[in-house]
């Protein structure tokens, strides 16, 4: 006894038995019932939803005659009439199926066409079906629109296609057209259950999800892929076979890959994807899997009573790692992995792509404003050259050297040893003020400076009071210190009695810890306009940072702070700004510090006697 594979067994006999095409059943059902017949149908659709299906059916209606010979049109055939049966079994005499893959040319629909003119030989109409008729000829398309425009009232045209937009207008126009769609993954998972039930095989809940998502909404792939897992597994469709039998990556790794990222671990990350090398797992069918749970996650943060009533066993696991991830990086890991499916064809080899996918995502994690002030750190202590014997000024402003100091610059022979220092005849130098920042390194006093304090031997040293004995570089020798160019004014506060509330909250948040990134800079760039209640009003100048998860971010952090209210972000002129005003109070601090630093009796010896010049920009307040 030959064995008849399920995608042909359980092939519906009427419009009941269909299941995901509703609207198509109903529109014929009613068309039928109400005998409104259109003379051509066009069924379009992706492989395997019932457009063959819905083909027989609907010629089944058109001739069905009962059980007792007397039936008419009816959207319910019997299946017992000759009609009906010899239509099932493919020998029906006025049911014409032909395949316009290999019967494209124009001869053959010629031959179809003449046989146009004869009335029904068993049957109440003729019924021409003709699948994949986007492969016709244009010259078979054009023989067949008048007789398709205007058929005999006995005729009936059922064209089926995958690709409506290779079908010519002319042709889309003289049909009533139906889009069978893919069916939902659920809708797929209880008609294998159904089935399966009534061929009486054991199969887990799981098994069927998997398969379910492998068809990607064609019930005949559903069933044809249920066949190789019943024969795969032994007569029993598990869980641990048809994920092995379609090489799908188990959701334990998805899920732990996931939770790496949220926590930034690297390390989990890489040993991961060694593993799946490892099981001779897809990557790309990692980074699919991935997307869908990063799909679900993302309807749960931002609908959160979405996770009540799933029956799926992830469920539980989906809804911990949204509470893990902000919404943000969910968003942005889901981008990364479906844009990184098409860069795993150029990676050496698949799994290195895909750990430079997952691995994209951590330094996203990183705070923009802290990797800039570790930068900006490195700059400022980033030691003077070893060349020079008088440090050149660092970011912090600490030090002065004479202009041109160098090698070059050192003084003849003739000039004289410079004196002890443990015994100086003249005054000595002024105490520095408390705001100089301690120097790097100590800096070698220059001889010029000594020779001016301390007298040299009578032989060759001139007179202290005598100022042309110091030896200086002619201006225009000198090269151009570096200028910065001078700080943007910052723009001025409209201060608030809300303002000053927001400030000192915000700051303390800042201080803490409790905000960073896109958080922070929502904080430090808003003003608070109004507070109703639970309900805070903050405006912005830029839409960017009225992200919605961000949003939420600063919602909770108020709350951890004792604040529970509820944000509300509109855009707008900003007058009065966290930000605006830290602008401002370093603006007060940089002057103080200028006016200070300018005063100090050290800084004018030198630029009196050596000429030296501060390179603006370089001073920074404490």
């Amino acid at each position: 006894m030959s064995y008849m594979v399920l995608a042909r067994k359980t092939r519906p006999r009427n419009f009941s038995e269909m299941v995901g095409q509703e609207h198509v059943v109903q529109a014929l059902t009613n068309a039928l019932t109400q005998q409104r017949l259109h003379h051509a149908y066009l069924f379009t659709g992706t492989r395997g939803v019932g457009k063959t299906t819905v083909s027989r059916i609907l010629a089944k209606s058109l001739n069905c005659t009962g059980p007792d010979g007397q039936g008419g049109i009816t959207a319910t055939p019997c299946g017992v009439c000759p009609a009906c049966t010899e239509i099932e079994a493919g020998r029906f005499v006025d049911y014409t199926e032909l395949d316009a893959a290999s019967n494209r040319g124009v001869d053959e629909v010629q031959g179809l066409l003449e046989q146009a003119v004869y009335k029904p030989v068993q049957g109440r109409f003729k019924v021409f079906m003709i699948d994949e008729v986007h492969m016709l000829t244009n010259t078979a398309f054009n023989a067949m629109l008048k007789t398709l425009e205007e058929p005999p009232e006995y005729l009936k045209f059922v064209l089926a296609t995958t690709d409506p937009q290779k079908v010519p207008v002319t042709v889309l126009s003289r049909c009533l057209q139906f889009n069978l769609r893919p069916m939902a993954p659920e809708t797929v998972v209880e008609q294998l259950a159904r089935v399966l039930g009534a061929e009486q095989v054991p199969a887990e809940p799981q098994a069927l999800r998997l398969l379910a998502r492998a068809a990607r909404g064609s019930m005949r792939d559903a069933l044809s892929l249920t066949d190789q897992a019943i024969a795969f597994g032994a007569g029993q469709v598990l869980e641990a076979t048809v994920r092995q039998m379609l090489g799908s990556v188990d959701r334990g790794v998805v899920f732990g890959l996931i939770a790496a990222l949220a926590a930034g671990d690297g390390k989990a990350v890489v040993e991961q994807s060694e593993r799946l090398r490892a099981d001779g797992l897809s990557a790309a069918t990692t980074l699919e899997d991935m997307a869908a749970v990063l799909q679900r996650m993302a309807v749960l943060q931002a609908v959160p009573g979405m996770a009540q009533g799933d029956t799926d066993p992830d469920a539980q696991e989906i809804a911990r790692l949204a509470a893990q991830l902000p919404a943000d990086e969910t968003q942005l890991l889901y981008s990364l992995c479906i844009h990184g499916r098409a860069e795993l064809g150029l990676a050496p080899d698949e799994y290195a792509g895909l750990t430079m996918v997952l691995l994209r995502l951590l330094p996203f994690k990183q705070p923009a404003a802290a990797t800039a002030e570790k930068k900006t750190l490195k700059r400022a202590e980033a030691p003077p050259p070893e060349s020079e014997p008088v440090p050149v000024p660092d970011a912090d402003g600490g030090d002065f050297a004479p202009p041109g100091a160098g090698p070059a610059d050192q003084p003849p022979d003739d000039w004289g040893e410079p004196a002890e220092p443990t015994a100086p005849t003249a005054p000595t130098a002024p105490t520095h003020p408390p705001l100089r920042p301690v120097p790097v390194r100590e800096p070698a006093a220059p001889q010029g400076y000594e020779s001016n304090r301390a007298p040299a031997p009578a032989s060759t040293a001139p007179a202290a009071t005598d100022t042309v004995a110091v030896k200086v570089r002619e201006a225009a020798d000198e090269p151009a210190p570096l200028r910065a160019a001078p700080a943007p004014e910052p723009r001025p506060v409209s201060a608030t009695g809300e303002g000053d509330f927001w400030h000192a909250l915000v700051q303390a948040l800042v201080a803490r810890e409790a905000i960073t990134a896109l958080v922070r800079e929502l904080a430090l760039q808003a003003q608070l306009v109004a507070r109703a209640g639970d309900e805070w009003t903050l405006r912005i100048e830029r839409e960017s940072l009225g992200n919605p998860g961000v949003r939420e971010r600063l919602q909770a952090a108020l709350a951890e702070a004792g604040h529970a209210v509820r944000l509300r972000v509109e855009v707008g002129a900003v007058a009065d700004s966290p930000s605006r005003r830290n602008a401002i109070a370093a603006a007060q601090r940089m002057k103080a510090a200028e006016s200070l630093l300018m005063a100090d009796p050290f800084v004018q010896e030198m630029v009196r006697d050596f000429g030296a010049k501060i390179v603006p920009g370089s001073i920074k307040p404490l």
